[in-house]
């Protein structure tokens, strides 16, 4: 039994007691949730393609909005988005949409603010949503979420140019950490992204839960094991897709472990200018390893110049095997997987070693922040018109 199994083989009082009630179960059903999550996309498609024809595709320029790591959803689906739809897409933080507005929305332009909120209650997501209902016409709003009971679905399904688009209940986390709820937005990202597209997505899904399990399997392993060893810090690396599963890799561990490890990102291309310096023997260093051949060489030979510099403890390769690094996770199946289609698969080892690491720091994992310092949901707070 891997360390994952041994967690939700746990008695319930034990689960309650440890702060295990939900965040193992909800990263180790991952795989089984993006099914459900494309028979919803099935399901909405029709009324999908309604709603974004009448928005004249020629003219969008679509932004993916979101906090933290509803951010982090747009990022890791942004360039799929662009290449599908042959158009403008940036992501655009709804953290920097309510203060920065005016410079962020040019007037008389046609948007598509596709939104993404667990909880559909964020401060910044309501407020930019209100905001640009009552401003902004030609703002049409796709608003994705895993509450029905959020204040942005409500307000999607009350007002004209929008459109809610609700997941399952089951992957509206109920720990601290965004974990099922952040993979499967991504899963419906991928898919919107090839609305348009006759070929099915099912034979793409199936590489991805392949790749899912393998990691859940062996890579609990690993996290287990890593997590154990008392890093101090850590980076994480990536390319394109992966560098935004480099960026929410960093957030889940120094969330769960109430920032007892330090954590950065960069890019892969990134890390040299500036940012290496803060690499010591007390980092853990993971790579995001790309599909494609020609990002690989540059993924490669960044670790390579790392572990001949010395510059950190360890090395872990994720979707590829590396001679530089000292543990790699990879499968066959990872090299049927375009980058696009990678960061929910490998997020999933990044989520498991924050779940060992705070079980490691005595912590709770549900709830990581003993000083309560964040929480499941940002607190509300004044919002200036």
């Amino acid at each position: 039994m891997n360390p994952l199994s041994r967690l939700l083989a746990l008695p319930q009082s034990e689960k309650q007691e440890r702060g295990l009630l939900y965040t193992p179960a909800e990263i180790a059903q991952q795989p089984a949730t993006w099914h459900t999550t494309h028979r919803l996309f099935k399901e909405a498609r029709p009324e999908l393609v309604r709603f974004l024809e009448q928005a004249h595709a020629e003219r969008w320029t679509i932004y993916l909005v979101g906090a933290g790591t509803s951010d982090y959803i747009g990022r890791a689906i942004e360039h799929l988005l662009r290449r599908c739809w042959g158009c403008e897409v940036s992501t655009v933080a709804s953290t920097d949409l309510l203060t920065n507005r005016d410079d962020l929305v040019i007037p008389d332009r046609d948007y598509l603010w596709i939104s993404f909120s667990r909880s559909g209650d964020s401060p910044e997501g309501v407020a930019v949503l209100e905001q640009a209902l009552a401003s902004s016409p030609r703002i049409r709003h796709l608003v994705v979420s895993c509450n029905a009971n959020g204040r942005m679905v409500k307000l999607a399904r009350e007002s004209k140019n929008c459109f809610a688009m609700l997941l399952d209940a089951a992957v509206n986390d109920r720990s601290l950490a965004m974990t099922s709820s952040f993979t499967n937005m991504v899963v419906f990202g991928q898919e919107l992204a090839r609305l348009w597209e006759k070929e099915s997505f099912e034979p793409t899904l199936d590489r991805m839960t392949a790749a899912a399990e393998y990691v859940l399997e062996e890579g609990s392993q690993l996290a287990y094991s890593l997590a154990r060893q008392s890093y101090q810090r850590a980076c994480f690396v990536g390319a394109g897709a992966l560098s935004a599963t480099a960026r929410e890799s960093a957030l889940k561990l120094l969330e769960l472990t109430s920032g007892g490890i330090q954590t950065m990102y960069e890019t892969t291309l990134g890390l040299r200018h500036g940012p290496m310096s803060s690499l010591n023997t007390e980092t853990l260093l993971t790579g995001f390893l790309s599909t494609d051949a020609r990002r690989r060489k540059y993924d490669a030979d960044l670790l390579s110049e790392i572990r001949a510099k010395q510059a950190v403890r360890t090395i872990v390769s994720i979707g590829g095997n590396d001679a530089a690094a000292d543990y790699s996770l990879h499968c066959a199946a990872f090299d049927a997987i375009e980058d696009a289609y990678r960061p929910a698969v490998d997020v999933i080892f990044s989520q498991m070693l924050g779940l060992f690491s705070s079980i490691e720091r005595g912590l709770k994992p549900d709830t990581p922040s003993p000083n309560g310092l964040i929480s499941r949901v940002v607190e509300k707070f004044a919002i200036y018109a």
